[in-house]
């Protein structure tokens, strides 16, 4: 039987019009156990996914809230696994899942980004301290007092979610990641819209928010692992700027080393071929990331100036790693 602090509210923003919005509501309505209240934010057109979840959220009559991206099909014991974590941890702030291992698009580039989601997910289960609003359950109550999304901030798809991640880590607040939350992701990428992402939308943006302190520095793909990657990935480079080819094979060879598991998903998900196309476009994607970081090491250094304190510098980041 559902308990009162068992309600859940849907929260999808749509104010872009997507055109899997259908799939996704189908999936939220037919799931088990589903939301006792669903709000679609499609208006107004253009509003940004932060400030459409907090109008979502001001509509919202239960105690849980549930964010799920219009480009996301819940499985059918989303709700369900989103309830009991609740209810097996009365402490719980927050519970967040994954993509599947199946995704929508048969693209190499589509199956390459949503696996790799997959994969950091579920290598990361357990505590965290980050949030993640693809699919992301939060009590009211606690996401009241934080006051919601930063829309100013992030007034277009970003980071929104990390950053409320690390306000709910920063206050001491309880955040569980549970990969066996998930839901297929119906997104079509191409490699422009890999690349933008990873270094406008989400790279930059995070490596500003680590800089100014107000992150985990260690939170999902910026683990150990990760980093000895993001150093394999520019050996490589380098190696091969200056014709060091043994240095390039060996750089690239500790790269698939590290990231050996994940090639193993994509080959049994998707076949050998696509493994090795995913080496090339993870190289890439790691190679975005480090680009990301050094300019917001050069963005963070030049704001740094004589008389202003951490808090102003990361005040002034804030509005200067706002998306275009």
């Amino acid at each position: 039987m559902i308990g009162a602090m068992d309600r859940v509210t849907a929260i999808v923003p749509a104010t872009n019009r997507p055109p899997t919005l259908a799939a996704c509501l189908k999936a939220v309505e037919g799931a088990t156990e589903p939301p006792e209240q669903v709000v679609v934010v499609s208006e107004p057109p253009g509003l940004g996914p932060a400030a459409a979840r907090n109008r979502g959220a001001v509509g919202a009559m239960c105690e849980l809230l549930v964010f799920v991206d219009a480009d996301v099909a819940v499985h059918p014991d989303a709700f369900a696994r989103i309830r009991q974590a609740f209810t097996e941890n009365p402490d719980l702030a927050a519970v967040f899942g994954a993509y599947d291992d199946d995704p929508a698009e048969p693209g190499l580039v589509s199956g390459f980004r949503n696996l790799l989601h997959h994969h950091v997910h579920t290598q990361g289960a357990g505590p965290a301290s980050t949030f993640w609003a693809g699919l992301g359950a939060i009590r009211a109550d606690v996401f009241d007092e934080l006051g919601g999304f930063d829309e100013r901030r992030y007034p277009s798809p970003s980071i929104e979610d990390i950053e409320l991640g690390a306000r709910l880590h920063a206050r001491g607040y309880s955040v569980l990641l549970d990969p066996g939350i998930q839901g297929k992701h119906l997104k079509r990428w191409t490699f422009a819209s890999m690349l933008r992402t990873d270094f406008r939308d989400r790279g930059l943006p995070w490596a500003e928010l680590v800089l100014a302190r107000k992150s985990d520095a260690n939170a999902l793909n910026l683990g150990v692992r990760h980093r000895l990657s993001a150093l394999a990935s520019a050996s490589l480079v380098v190696s091969l700027g200056f014709r060091k080819y043994r240095m390039a094979a060996a750089s690239a060879a500790a790269f698939a080393a590290l990231n050996r598991d994940f090639y193993v998903l994509v080959a049994r998900r998707r076949g050998a071929a696509q493994a090795g196309g995913g080496l090339v476009l993870h190289i890439m994607h790691s190679l975005t990331g480090i680009a990301a970081a050094l300019v917001a090491v050069w963005r963070h250094a030049g704001r740094r100036t004589p008389g202003r304190t951490a808090d102003q510098d990361s005040e002034q980041g804030a509005r200067d790693v706002r998306p275009e």
